[in-house]
């Protein structure tokens, strides 16, 4: 006699529909959007500076590493504070299902532990559209020729967990915990890594002070965090300097010469070819390219 198995029928909380647009925005600090209401949600988050958000008739400051949720057909603005230059992440969406409730009105800071979906997203949505640098008025998402295959699924399927997983924090007021893994060992090195090299954009620090730090070999350190993150250390601490270049650039408080100091190049000239092979252009042409209108 064969055995009888029942089919359990999987109950979705969270359901994306449809992806709209896919921003990750290097804002001037003087940037100010016009304003707009549309039929589907946006979620805004704030990846380094501030910003300003209206959400109806409320304005909300946003600091770094919070976000915020508009409804489907609540008039919003985004602006920056005219002090710091804003990089911002967002994402429109269309759902219908009734758990999208509990983000009305929803602004909050989000969890470390749930960032990797944000910046999953942002990378899987440059394999997968084609996203024009710093656009606001991005009205429809265009698929590349060689976009990776299950791109789109992975964009929706990120974006459904990261907000079940806020659903899930917030109702239960804990943090989401994660057993201990060996790695989830390394990506807490990765992390610590990360952390030294970000707090260090201002100095010079070198790979034999991090492995010194976290007391563990260079040959260790240097092999998981290429493993975890594709680059050395020190090309991924040239990363957080140039973004942090990119940042003062568009606050417009120094010079070029100035900011390759206070970042701790050996020299302008350096830091210009720096620049240059990691955002494609020279710090004069990233000027003109953010410039507000």
């Amino acid at each position: 006699m064969r055995p009888v198995y029942i089919k359990y029928k999987i109950r979705n909380l969270i359901n994306i529909n449809k992806i709209v647009t896919i921003h990750y925005f290097e804002f001037d600090k003087n940037f100010h959007s016009i304003g707009e209401s549309h039929d589907f949600w946006e979620f805004v988050y704030v990846d380094r500076g501030s910003a300003i958000a209206t959400a109806g008739q409320k304005e909300e400051r946003l600091k770094q590493g919070e976000y915020i949720f508009h409804k489907p057909n609540e008039f919003h603005t985004l602006s920056a504070d005219g002090k710091v230059a804003p990089n911002i992440f967002i994402i429109s969406f269309v759902s219908t299902s009734k758990a999208m409730n509990f983000f009305r009105n929803k602004k909050g800071m989000l969890p470390e532990n749930l960032k990797h979906y944000v910046a999953s997203i942002i990378e899987e949505g440059k394999l997968t559209f084609e996203l024009p640098f710093n656009n606001p008025y991005l009205r429809e998402l265009k698929l590349k020729e060689n976009a990776p295959v299950g791109g789109q699924q992975i964009i929706k399927t990120c974006l459904e967990q990261l907000l079940i997983m806020l659903v899930r924090t917030g109702e239960s007021g804990i943090e989401i915990k994660i057993f201990p893994s060996k790695e989830s060992a390394e990506n807490h090195l990765v992390t610590a890594i990360i952390d030294l090299l970000d707090k260090n954009i201002y100095n010079k620090i070198s790979v034999s002070e991090i492995c010194y730090t976290l007391n563990y070999s260079r040959a260790y350190l240097s092999a998981i965090f290429n493993k975890s993150c594709g680059y050395t250390i020190a090309e991924y601490g040239n990363l957080l300097k140039i973004a942090e270049a990119k940042k003062l650039i568009r606050e417009r408080t120094y010079n070029f010469t100035q900011i390759s100091d206070m970042l701790s190049f050996n020299n302008p000239h350096y830091f210009s070819r720096v620049f240059r092979r990691i955002t494609g252009m020279s710090p004069s042409e990233y000027t003109e390219s953010v410039k507000v209108d």
